[in-house]
């Protein structure tokens, strides 16, 4: 038997989480079950662990902003990701194709198009920006610049347009935005996005969040428990 892993497991799928955890244990593993961002966090301040997989959609603090703050407690921490989402491609589609973080004032509207430009034809740009209107005035300088755009201020808006940019500013995680262009990719969208997003706390824009978040890895729901088993030693290394 492989030696004995401290796991940590986050999913407010009770069922999920719970079904997961008596997995490992019946491996041997000890395993502690957590059903919110918040409550691994606190996990992470009273203990350590070999390694932990976390749901990535959760009600409160979502799996990415949950990791990033255990990262700040423990920097070693191996934290995969779970998803029955296709979330994982535009996180990874983000990173590949230059993600931008726009900090300063006036916005450079030629640096916006170009890095519109380099993620044709269909790739995503994140802007960080904390003002609550820049979306309507992003929307207008992208129309005086001769590109039609649709702003997506709620979850719910979910317009298909062939010809229109999406500019999703919904004032919510990265990951809320992601998965919003996700449902419109489902219905066909094949034009870039917009995503603004808050600056980081320490200066650092969303984009950094996920590369580290890149770093550990993401599990696509439905995965194969007896493959995650015999992976689970190489995953924890």
């Amino acid at each position: 038997m492989s030696k004995c892993l401290r796991i940590l497991v986050v999913d407010d799928d009770e069922d999920n989480a719970n079904s997961l955890g008596e997995l490992f244990e019946l491996e041997g593993h000890s395993v502690t079950v957590a059903h919110s961002g918040e409550a691994a966090i606190e996990h992470y301040v009273n203990s350590s662990f070999d390694i932990a997989f976390m749901d990535v959609m959760m009600p409160g603090l979502n799996g990415v902003e949950s990791f990033m703050e255990i990262r700040k407690l423990r920097p070693e921490a191996k934290v995969f990701m779970m998803t029955g989402y296709s979330v994982e491609q535009l996180l990874q589609q983000a990173m590949d194709h230059g993600a931008m973080g726009v900090l300063s004032k006036p916005i450079d509207i030629d640096k916006l198009l170009k890095s519109v430009d380099e993620v044709q034809p269909s790739g995503i740009v994140l802007i960080a920006e904390s003002d609550p209107g820049f979306g309507a005035r992003l929307k207008d300088m992208m129309a005086s610049a001769g590109l039609r755009c649709d702003l997506l201020r709620r979850e719910s808006d979910i317009v298909f347009d062939g010809e229109a940019m999406a500019i999703i500013d919904i004032g919510k995680p990265l990951i809320n935005s992601v998965d919003v262009y996700r449902r419109l990719r489902l219905q066909g969208h094949v034009k870039p996005a917009i995503i603004l997003t808050k600056p980081g706390q320490q200066g650092g824009d969303a984009h950094e969040a996920l590369r580290d978040v890149a770093v550990t890895g993401i599990l696509n729901k439905p995965f194969d428990p007896l493959q995650l088993l015999q992976r689970l030693d190489f995953l924890a290394a």
